[in-house]
């Protein structure tokens, strides 16, 4: 859906949230945007009641932050938190990938191939939120794999914060190299080439961080939702 039918189509809650998911992805929302909720009942011509709900929805995905007695703002992760993040992800999935190449098995390889699959899918399509969420499950399904719960918890919390920086900050083209990335990691894990998957797997981590672009985004054609809610 797109953000010009709004009066005969997002008429749910989910169905604006999912329109401003998908505006936050196109960088039409820049990180910092404070969403007005009178502004977005106008907008999408609902109740402030189902604006509410649906900005619950995006503080849940964590693509907002509801701030008490300041309202919502487009979540704004810095470059710091990501330098930081990814420092600690390095340090767990290198440990990760050794344990994982002890426990998966040809069914967990046919598994993670058919993911794979998918990334490519969404990147030729140019689902941004899609490819950045399906990049960032894959980390997740090999700390599944693994079997280790807390690992497993940790990382979903890195990971779900890094993909919303990738989110933002990460070019299509970086998004294809990451996917490749992928499946290199995968043919040396297939191959019980332990250190290269773990070198392979540091490798990735470090060239993800190094590519994002914290920048300012570039002007867009499609509906302007700044000035919508600047009204």
């Amino acid at each position: 859906m797109t953000a010009t039918t709004h009066s005969d189509q997002a008429d749910s809650s989910e169905a604006i949230a999912s329109d401003i998911t998908t505006a936050i992805a196109e960088q039409r929302l820049p990180p910092g945007t404070k969403l007005r909720e009178e502004a977005l009942a106008r907008m999408y011509s609902v109740s402030r009641t189902k604006i509410r709900a649906a900005l619950v929805m995006l503080a849940k995905d964590k693509l907002i932050d509801l701030v008490p007695e300041k309202g919502a703002f487009v979540s704004k992760p810095s470059e710091q938190e990501a330098h930081e993040i990814f420092a600690v992800r390095r340090i767990l999935e290198a440990a990760l990938v050794r344990e994982f190449i002890t426990k998966a098995t040809a069914e967990d390889y046919t598994r993670i191939e058919q993911h794979l699959v998918q990334e490519r899918q969404a990147i030729i399509d140019n689902n941004v939120q899609e490819r950045s969420t399906l990049l960032s499950d894959f980390h997740i399904l090999l700390a599944k794999t693994v079997g280790n719960q807390v690992l497993t918890d940790i990382l979903m919390k890195l990971a779900g914060r890094s993909s919303l920086i990738t989110m933002l900050y990460q070019s299509s083209r970086d998004a294809s190299c990451s996917s490749d990335e992928h499946v290199e990691f995968i043919h040396a894990a297939k191959a019980g080439d332990v250190e290269k998957a773990v070198e392979l797997m540091v490798h990735h981590l470090h060239h993800v961080e190094s590519a994002l672009e914290f920048k300012e985004p570039a002007k867009s054609d499609k509906k302007d939702f700044i000035s919508a809610l600047l009204a």
